[in-house]
């Protein structure tokens, strides 16, 4: 079994450790200390796992335009879109909860309006991580892009840990198991 798992952000060191990225850092532990490489619109390594084969990417393209790279990796590794999974950051949830989802909507989400616009559905499994929302009308840009407070980090680790669990685990059970396991809040 192949999946693709995309994780979400912007490139840049202006925008490391931000909000906004926490789909980039969940692929970062996933990998282990792996080095992504460059390649089409993202950059990639590979992880296998039991009988699976991840292959992990972030996208290059910022964060609204995320789609461009996930439609030309799909394509390329000839993949359907329930064979891959986004992981990206969700003003809705709280920090500390995640959900694993097999389709959905866009959820106002720039990223995922991109990935919906080029692969034509929103048929496709997402993990969205919370990352709060404590910031006053007007100000959510502002918000996304800043980094995670020093009082936010351990949990965030545990998050994150949450996270590449959940990932794993759907190289052994289905993905409707996997969200029944993983999807909760995190204290």
């Amino acid at each position: 079994m192949k999946w693709l798992i995309f994780g979400l952000g912007n490139i840049g060191r202006e925008y490391e450790n931000t909000r906004h990225n926490v789909g980039f850092m969940v692929l970062d532990a996933l990998a282990k200390g792996q080095k992504f490489r460059e390649t089409q619109l993202a950059t990639t390594c590979t992880l296998k796992y039991k009988e699976c084969t991840f292959l992990l990417f972030k996208p290059t393209t910022y964060m609204n335009l995320s789609g461009r790279a996930v439609q030309y990796h799909m394509h390329w590794h000839k993949v359907t879109p329930s064979q891959i999974v986004v992981v990206t950051d969700d003003i809705a949830l709280p920090l500390g909860a995640i959900r694993l989802r097999s389709k959905g909507s866009d959820g106002g989400h720039n990223g995922l309006k991109s990935i919906q616009q080029h692969i034509g559905t929103t048929e496709y499994p997402r993990l969205r991580v919370g990352i709060g929302k404590n910031f006053e009308s007007g100000e959510q840009v502002k918000y996304v892009l800043s980094p995670f407070s020093e009082g936010e980090q351990a949990l965030l680790q545990k998050v994150i840990s949450h996270c590449c669990n959940a990932l794993l685990a759907i190289a052994e059970i289905p993905l409707e198991k996997v969200m029944t396991l993983y999807n909760r809040k995190i204290e």
